[in-house]
């Protein structure tokens, strides 16, 4: 008995017979093309179908022109414009990214205590005073949204360049505020560019 179980233990497996070969080629093939092919196509196309804005990448028109997305934040240095979070990829939607350092790291610190001061210094105000998110980029490095503090420390110099009352330039801020989704996601913020575009419609 002993014999025969090791003779039958150690007999070769039958050979996978030819159409075994093809089964598992056909199949192969039709998975790639289902799910690599039909899978991604339709989803595009319902995505484009139910949600047309937000497939073609959210973008923002004016006067017939794409001027930007409103997922990507950009960069401003005109004064008579609110400006939006540091990035650490200078807002290259293809390289989205961190600095990738820790808060520890003393270039860090470095950076975000001089970016404080030189804040403070424009809107006389102390460096702990400053929203941070003005100070910090964020972990995309495109985040298109500030904190309404960081908009509001802002007001004054824009109404200035732009001669505006300080008031106006105020509500136009706090009408721009979007809620946290739903009520409890997120935290309040405001869009850089559609404030900026919103502020274009008020006057110079």
């Amino acid at each position: 008995m002993t014999a025969k179980r090791q003779a039958h233990r150690h007999t070769p497996p039958a050979e996978l017979p030819a159409t075994g070969w093809l089964s598992s080629m056909r199949a192969a093939l039709v998975l790639i093309l289902l799910c690599g092919g039909l899978y991604p196509l339709i989803g595009a196309w319902s995505a484009a179908a139910l949600f047309p804005h937000q497939a073609t990448g959210s973008l923002i028109e004016r006067d017939g022109a794409v001027v930007g997305s409103e997922l990507v934040g950009q960069a401003v240095v005109d004064p008579s414009y609110f400006r939006g979070r540091p990035s650490a990829v200078e807002y290259d939607p293809f390289r989205v990214a961190g600095s990738n350092r820790s808060p520890g790291n003393p270039q860090l610190r470095a950076r975000a205590e001089t970016s404080a001061h030189a804040l403070a210094a424009e809107y006389a105000v102390e460096p702990g005073q400053i929203p941070v998110d003005l100070i910090a980029a964020s972990g995309s490095g495109i985040d298109p949204h500030i904190s309404p503090e960081a908009a509001r420390m802002q007001v004054a110099r824009v109404a200035e360049v732009r001669g505006l009352p300080e008031e106006r330039v105020a509500e136009l801020v706090t009408a721009q505020v979007e809620p946290p989704l739903l009520g409890v996601l997120g935290q309040p913020r405001v869009n850089v560019l559609r404030l900026n575009l919103a502020l274009d419609a008020l006057g110079p």
